[in-house]
Protein backbone atom coordinates (compact mmCIF):
# COMPACT_ATOMS: atom_id res chain seq x y z
CA UNK A 1 0.00 0.00 0.00
CA UNK A 2 1.31 3.70 -0.75
CA UNK A 3 3.07 5.46 1.60
CA UNK A 4 0.34 8.55 3.12
CA UNK A 5 3.43 11.15 2.25
CA UNK A 6 2.48 13.49 -0.25
CA UNK A 7 3.83 12.59 -3.51
CA UNK A 8 7.10 14.34 -4.53
CA UNK A 9 6.88 13.60 -8.21
CA UNK A 10 3.99 12.44 -10.44
CA UNK A 11 3.15 10.72 -13.92
CA UNK A 12 3.63 14.25 -15.79
CA UNK A 13 6.87 14.60 -14.23
CA UNK A 14 7.95 11.64 -15.38
CA UNK A 15 6.66 12.41 -19.35
CA UNK A 16 8.57 15.42 -18.80
CA UNK A 17 11.46 13.76 -18.16
CA UNK A 18 11.11 11.06 -20.93
CA UNK A 19 10.34 13.83 -23.08
CA UNK A 20 13.96 15.34 -22.19
CA UNK A 21 15.75 12.10 -22.58
CA UNK A 22 13.66 11.53 -25.94
CA UNK A 23 12.70 8.08 -24.11
CA UNK A 24 8.84 7.13 -25.29
CA UNK A 25 7.16 5.71 -21.76
CA UNK A 26 3.83 4.44 -21.28
CA UNK A 27 1.24 5.55 -19.35
CA UNK A 28 1.69 2.64 -17.03
CA UNK A 29 5.25 2.66 -17.45
CA UNK A 30 4.98 6.66 -16.11
CA UNK A 31 3.31 5.55 -12.93
CA UNK A 32 5.93 2.87 -12.55
CA UNK A 33 8.16 5.38 -12.35
CA UNK A 34 6.76 7.40 -10.24
CA UNK A 35 6.50 5.09 -7.13
CA UNK A 36 10.43 4.29 -8.33
CA UNK A 37 11.51 7.79 -8.65
CA UNK A 38 9.88 8.53 -4.74
CA UNK A 39 11.23 5.40 -3.44
CA UNK A 40 14.87 6.74 -4.39
CA UNK A 41 13.70 10.54 -3.06
CA UNK A 42 12.74 8.48 0.05
CA UNK A 43 16.07 6.87 0.64
CA UNK A 44 17.43 10.25 0.18
CA UNK A 45 15.78 11.24 3.00
CA UNK A 46 16.76 8.92 5.30
CA UNK A 47 20.40 9.69 4.77
CA UNK A 48 19.43 12.94 6.08
CA UNK A 49 18.82 11.34 9.08
CA UNK A 50 21.93 10.12 9.36
CA UNK A 51 24.11 12.81 11.76
CA UNK A 52 26.99 14.42 10.36
CA UNK A 53 29.91 13.48 13.00
CA UNK A 54 30.05 9.72 12.30
CA UNK A 55 33.47 8.83 12.03
CA UNK A 56 34.36 5.63 9.29
CA UNK A 57 36.19 2.59 11.45
CA UNK A 58 39.98 2.18 10.47
CA UNK A 59 39.76 -1.75 10.42
CA UNK A 60 38.24 -2.12 7.45
CA UNK A 61 39.81 -3.66 4.31
CA UNK A 62 39.54 -1.94 0.83
CA UNK A 63 37.89 -4.57 -1.48
CA UNK A 64 38.29 -3.17 -4.82
CA UNK A 65 41.06 -3.80 -7.48
CA UNK A 66 43.86 -1.05 -7.80
CA UNK A 67 43.38 1.71 -9.90
CA UNK A 68 46.47 1.34 -12.33
CA UNK A 69 46.29 3.06 -15.98
CA UNK A 70 45.35 0.60 -18.78
CA UNK A 71 45.19 0.85 -22.61
CA UNK A 72 41.82 2.87 -23.31
CA UNK A 73 39.72 1.81 -26.14
CA UNK A 74 40.95 2.87 -29.55
CA UNK A 75 39.03 6.36 -30.78
CA UNK A 76 37.34 4.37 -33.74
CA UNK A 77 35.86 1.43 -31.98
CA UNK A 78 34.43 4.21 -29.31
CA UNK A 79 32.74 5.92 -31.98
CA UNK A 80 31.67 3.07 -34.18
CA UNK A 81 28.48 3.00 -33.20
CA UNK A 82 27.89 7.04 -32.69
CA UNK A 83 25.15 8.11 -34.81
CA UNK A 84 26.92 11.13 -35.94
CA UNK A 85 30.57 12.01 -34.97
CA UNK A 86 32.80 15.65 -36.00
CA UNK A 87 36.14 15.72 -35.56
CA UNK A 88 36.88 12.40 -34.19
CA UNK A 89 34.08 13.16 -31.16
CA UNK A 90 30.49 12.39 -30.39
CA UNK A 91 28.03 14.60 -32.14
CA UNK A 92 24.48 15.14 -30.28
CA UNK A 93 22.02 17.39 -30.87
CA UNK A 94 22.33 20.90 -29.71
CA UNK A 95 20.42 22.05 -26.06
CA UNK A 96 18.73 25.11 -25.80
Amino acid sequence: MEDEKEKRVDAEDVRHVAELARVSVTDDEAEGFVEGFNDVLGYFETLDDVPGDVEAEDDFDNVMRADEPRPSLPQEDALANAEETEDGYFKGPSVS
